[in-house]
């Protein structure tokens, strides 16, 4: 489970690099290439985000913080 949390993280960082990267270089395309890397950070993070609140409703992850 963590590492599946890591790895999702790892590719949220990587597409916002790609989306930079593509906004510096302004080639002809590069826009579009832009968009679709941010369509899939914004994918990624609902995803992300989705995927933790379904865990911990069935217990699989479970609260560690101050006051549990």
């Amino acid at each position: 489970m963590r590492w599946l949390v890591i790895l999702c993280l790892v590719a949220i960082v990587v597409s916002m690099a790609s989306a930079l990267v593509y906004l510096y270089r302004g080639r002809e395309g590069g826009s579009k290439r832009m968009l679709r890397a941010l369509q899939l950070r914004v994918g990624l993070s609902v995803g992300l985000f989705l995927f933790l609140m379904i865990s911990y409703k069935f217990g699989f992850i479970g609260s560690h913080g101050v006051g549990s």
